[in-house]
């Protein structure tokens, strides 16, 4: 028994145009740039949901447009749910302040006022040792050997701190005790 939905759209019209445009479904989604499996999924859907809704058809000689339409936003649409479901995948993020930053911070207020002044000076506001020298810090050779000394202390005491920093991981357990298989051993 022949069903009539819309003018001229009878089942056997509709199956006729799903076994010649499934197809032509699918080859359309892939020149879109679509992968065949997941064409071939949209195209199901589409052709599925155009049965469900084809009293919605007005043309049925634009079967195949129609169904083509509903295939690209039905792979659009589980494309965007996709994105919004998943969760990204771990990208390591770097600390917006170099851990280091905070070390030198620290080992720079173990310096004396003169000498942090001396260092900002000279590294961030870009003085050269004659100016610095001018400003009542000597001779130009005295200030290069304040900077050099200065620097050689700052390395020592950040490789101090980096020492200490990897034998605390290294330590004994909790609040000073050692760990049960240190005293055992």
């Amino acid at each position: 028994m022949t069903q009539d939905i819309t003018p001229g759209m009878t089942q056997e019209k509709y199956a006729d145009g799903y076994s010649r445009g499934f197809d032509r479904t699918v080859r359309f989604l892939v020149s879109r740039g679509v992968v065949r499996d997941t064409a071939e999924e949209a195209a199901q859907a589409a052709w599925t949901r155009a049965w469900e809704r084809r009293d919605q058809l007005r043309d049925p000689k634009r079967l195949q447009t129609w169904v083509n339409s509903i295939a690209l936003n039905v792979f659009r649409n589980e494309y965007r749910r996709r994105q919004t479901s998943e969760l990204p995948p771990e990208i390591p993020v770097p600390p917006r302040t170099n851990p280091r930053t905070i070390d030198l911070r620290r080992v720079l207020e173990k310096c004396k006022l003169a000498e942090r002044e001396m260092l900002e000076k000279h590294y961030l506001a870009g003085y050269t040792s004659k100016e610095l020298a001018a400003q009542g810090d000597g001779t130009a050779s005295g200030v290069r050997v304040r900077l050099l000394r200065l620097r050689r202390r700052l390395q020592m005491l950040m490789r101090e701190k980096r020492v200490r920093g990897q034998s605390a991981s290294a330590a004994p357990g909790a609040f000073g005790q050692q760990s049960p298989a240190v005293q055992s051993s």
